[in-house]
């Protein structure tokens, strides 16, 4: 960590949770970057077609009730 850094946290730790939080939030979402179109449109692909497998009953979706419980058991 640089010593410029290194000030900026020490500041930031004197902050209230909530405040941390804000800015944490902040710099975050700065490190995003611009979506990749074609990522973009593929996902819209891939949802339209999981979708279409849901309606036209080749797919039974499973409730979120029981996602948690799998994922809570290990299963």
């Amino acid at each position: 960590m640089t010593q410029k850094s290194q000030v900026v946290l020490e500041e930031a730790l004197k902050l209230t949770a909530q405040e941390r939080a804000e800015v944490a939030e902040q710099l975050i979402a700065s490190l995003d970057e611009a979506p990749d179109p074609d990522v973009e449109q593929a996902w819209q692909e891939e949802v339209q077609r999981r979708l279409q497998q849901i309606e036209r009953g080749e797919v039974k979706a499973i409730p979120w009730e029981e996602v948690q419980r799998r994922l809570r058991h290990g299963r």
